[in-house]
């Protein structure tokens, strides 16, 4: 596995700077964030210019892009702001190659409309659903004849908050285009120990041919999210049954600090090696 971090764990608007910080602590990977090129995250356009300068700093820092972040709100109950959500997705979709990026991460989204990472009620309702479905075919669609892959991340707090949710919607749009990123720390609050076991296995059985990626961001005991290695989740377990089932895509770290990057990097190491 190739180790990775969020590029928006470092500050900086130039590219170069961002990816050498990410080499100087460790990590072989970014998943890139245009904020990191001075633009917003989900830009309404993004030049050759721009494209050229991710491109080259990869080059020249030796990190590679694992992926670009694409999120929006994919079941937005706004559908002007969903339909905006897609035409910026397509701008990222359309560079994400020539800055080197074989896919683009994104957010299945929430009835919650203030917040596309908080849980809301709807998001079980069948209505949701079919949004999802819709929006998800449409963003397919685009990526398909681009070659670009589409990252999605089971998620408690969206529409697709379970393994078996994103199997099913892998089995339902056939689209060659979907992938998932799978990152522990979403699929449980607070377990015990062979409860959260169970869940993960469970996890990388169902999605195991579609997983090209995977997260590594805690808990802690009390539910909320922690730096990698400061936490309850069994990495160890998590990463063991990842190399077990074909995985050698990248691990990309996130939510913690830029201080913290060079001993998560080596907390990641060591537990692979130990594997």
């Amino acid at each position: 596995m190739r180790l990775g971090i969020f590029a928006k764990t470092f500050e900086g608007q130039d590219p170069a700077r961002v990816l050498g910080a990410a080499q100087a602590a460790g990590f072989q990977s970014v998943q890139y964030n245009m904020a990191c090129s001075g633009l917003a995250a989900m830009p309404d356009s993004i030049t050759p210019a721009d494209c050229a300068e991710v491109k080259r700093a990869g080059v020249q820092t030796g990190i590679a892009l694992a992926a670009v972040s694409g999120t929006y709100n994919m079941i937005h109950p706004d559908p002007a702001i969903r339909s905006a959500g897609l035409r910026r997705l397509e701008v990222l979709m359309r560079s994400a190659s020539a800055m080197g990026a074989p896919m683009v991460t994104l957010c299945t989204g929430t009835r919650d409309a203030a917040d596309q990472w908080r849980h809301h009620p709807d998001n079980s309702s069948a209505q949701a659903w079919r949004d999802l479905l819709d929006e998800m075919a449409k963003a397919c669609a685009l990526a398909e004849p681009l070659g670009i892959r589409l990252g999605i991340e089971p998620e408690l707090a969206n529409v697709v908050a379970t393994a078996a949710q994103a199997r099913q919607l892998i089995d339902t749009l056939q689209s060659p285009a979907l992938a998932i990123v799978l990152d522990p720390a979403n699929l449980f609050e607070v377990a015990p120990l062979s409860v959260q076991r169970d869940v993960l296995s469970q996890a990388v059985d169902l999605l195991a041919p579609w997983i090209v990626m995977a997260h590594a961001k805690d808990r802690d005991a009390a539910g909320g999210f922690a730096t990698a290695g400061r936490g309850v989740v069994d990495f160890p377990h998590f990463l063991g049954i990842l190399r077990s089932s074909g995985f050698d895509g990248d691990l990309v770290t996130h939510g913690l600090h830029a201080h913290e990057a060079p001993s998560v990097a080596s907390f990641l190491a060591k537990t692979l090696a130990a594997l």
